[in-house]
């Protein structure tokens, strides 16, 4: 059995490439001074706890979040915890997907089955390859994580453990959500929050 009892899952902060109201999946935008700052709050908040693992995806917006959110703590690179990526839909706003695609976008915003990013990654894909990243840091051995991710990741890692359906906005840039292991094995959210003051009321 995995020894892996807490998992704190963050989102990167802002980027140059405006990550609050633009779809950069598989582009590597760079974490903006937005970014940076949201990063140092959920240092401070973490405070003192350690972490056996700290982690994030290849992509600068996630390993810079992580690299300031651990205190410059060494960041493992996880390739299959890269963002998904949009198609078509990259670097795009909703607003700008709705236009160039009405019809997409309504059957991405009604959740039509068999929905797929336009000349994307496949939503399976997507979720075989994080869950294989995830896979294998259940195996490595460490009892905590400090996971510097992509909203889409943050979601099927969280979702797939807990059996919880997360919130549709959640989590937001430099949002926090911790997972716990019960002695009986079960994952649960144990808190999670749409900004970093929210570690804050639950530390």
């Amino acid at each position: 059995m995995s020894q892996l009892r807490r998992i704190v899952l963050v989102r990167h902060g802002e980027t140059d490439g405006e990550s609050s109201v633009r779809f950069h999946g598989s582009r590597d935008v760079a974490l903006a001074d937005a970014g940076r700052t949201a990063m140092k709050h959920v240092a401070s908040h973490l405070g003192s706890e350690s972490f056996d693992v700290v982690a994030a995806s290849p992509l600068r917006r996630s390993w810079q979040s992580a690299w300031i959110a651990s205190r410059g703590a060494p960041v493992s690179l996880v390739p299959d915890f890269r963002e998904v990526n949009f198609g078509r839909w990259e670097g795009m706003t909703r607003e700008e997907i709705q236009a160039s695609d009405p019809v997409l976008y309504e059957d991405w915003q009604n959740g039509a089955d068999g929905f797929e990013y336009p000349g994307g990654e496949s939503r399976a894909d997507f979720k075989a390859r994080v869950l294989g990243g995830l896979e294998a840091l259940l195996a490595g051995g460490a009892r905590s994580a400090l996971l510097v991710l992509h909203k889409g990741v943050i979601r099927v890692i969280a979702e797939s453990l807990s059996g919880e359906t997360l919130d549709r906005d959640v989590p937001a840039l430099g949002g926090v959500i911790q997972l716990t292991r019960g002695g009986d094995g079960a994952w649960f959210v144990g808190r999670h929050g749409s900004d970093p003051a929210a570690l804050a009321e639950h530390a």
